[in-house]
C-alpha cells in the first residue's frame, strides 16, 4: 500500500494506567456506538486481536466533555473502571487543551484532573454500602460476608469483593479469585482484590477482575479496598495501595473516592478492514 493512501478501519489508542492496560475507541464523531461483544471479544484476543484488560468507546454527552463505556475482554459490559476512566480522561483533556474534565458512565457523572506533577485523579463517587446496590443476592452484613475469609463487600459501580490476607504476595489469587468471581452471592458476579497491610496507611493489593481474570492493576478496586480498609480499621482514608503493575493513591473524601496515578499512551493503530469483516 502506498504510505499516501487513505487509513481504512477502525482507529484506537492503546493505554495504560499502572499496567492495567486498554484499547480505546473514539465513537464522538460517528452516528452510532461501533463496539459490540463480538468485537470486544475478538480485540481482546492477546493472540488474534489487540488485548486488553478493558475495552473503553468514548461517545459524545450532553452536559459533559463525553461518555464513556466499558467492555470486558469475554464481550460483557463493564459498570466502571477507573483507571481507564483516568487514561481516557487524559487523552480527553489534551485533546481539549484542558486540565480537567466532566463524564457520563454508568457509574453517574464523574470528574477528572490533571496534576501539577503529571498524575491524573479521577472522582469515583461514594462507594455503594448497601447490599442491594452492590449487589449481593441477599442482606447480610456487608464487612463480614458469609464466605471464606471473612470478606468484605463494596460497590464502586461494580461490584467488589475484598480479602484481607496476612501476605497478598502469597494469596492463590488464580485458584481463589474465579471462586469468588462466581459465587452466588453475587448475582452480577464480582472483582476480587487479596490485599495486606505493608505498613500505616498503607496496603499491598492483587486483584481478579470479573470477566478478564488477573490483572497488573484495578482502579475501582484499589478504591473498593481502600473503603473496606477504612471501614475494617485497618486504615485511615487516605491510602497508598501497591499493586503488582505500580502505585495508586486513593482519598475518600466528603465528595467521593478520589483515585490518582500514572498514565501511559503506548501507541496508536488502526483496525484492518479485513479484520472487522471477519467479526460477521
Amino acid at each position: 500500500m502506498s504510505k499516501d493512501a487513505p487509513p481504512s478501519g477502525l482507529p484506537f489508542v492503546k493505554m495504560h494506567g499502572a499496567g492495567n492496560d486498554f484499547v480505546v475507541i473514539d465513537s464522538r464523531l460517528r452516528a452510532g456506538a461501533v463496539v459490540s461483544p463480538a468485537l470486544a471479544r475478538a480485540l481482546g484476543d492477546r493472540n488474534r486481536g489487540v488485548g486488553f484488560d478493558q475495552l473503553a468507546e468514548i461517545r459524545p454527552a450532553e452536559g459533559a466533555d463525553f461518555t464513556l463505556e466499558f467492555w470486558n475482554s469475554d464481550g460483557t459490559r463493564a459498570g466502571a473502571c477507573g483507571n481507564a476512566t483516568r487514561c481516557v480522561s487524559d487523552l480527553v483533556m489534551r485533546g481539549l487543551g484542558k486540565n480537567a474534565v466532566t463524564l457520563h458512565t454508568a457509574r453517574g457523572e464523574l470528574h477528572a484532573i490533571r496534576r501539577a506533577d503529571g498524575l491524573v485523579s479521577v472522582n469515583m463517587g461514594q462507594p455503594q454500602l448497601d447490599w442491594q446496590a452492590v449487589p449481593l443476592a441477599q442482606e447480610v452484613d456487608l464487612l463480614h460476608l458469609p464466605l471464606p475469609g471473612d470478606p468484605v463487600a463494596v460497590g464502586m459501580g461494580n461490584p467488589h469483593c475484598v480479602i484481607f490476607v496476612p501476605d497478598a504476595e502469597a494469596a492463590d489469587v488464580a485458584g481463589l479469585g474465579p471462586r469468588y468471581e462466581t459465587d452466588p452471592l453475587y448475582p452480577q458476579k464480582t472483582n476480587v482484590e487479596f490485599a495486606s497491610l505493608n505498613g500505616p496507611d498503607r496496603l499491598r493489593m492483587r486483584v481478579w477482575e470479573r470477566g478478564t481474570g488477573i490483572t497488573l492493576a484495578c482502579g475501582s478496586g484499589a478504591c473498593a479496598t481502600a473503603v473496606a480498609a477504612h471501614l475494617r480499621g485497618l486504615t485511615g482514608r487516605q491510602v497508598t495501595l501497591d499493586l503488582d503493575g505500580g502505585v495508586l493513591e486513593i482519598d475518600w473524601r466528603e465528595d467521593g473516592v478520589w483515585m490518582t496515578g500514572p498514565v501511559a499512551r503506548v501507541f496508536d493503530g488502526q483496525l484492518s478492514e479485513a479484520f472487522l469483516a471477519a467479526l460477521g
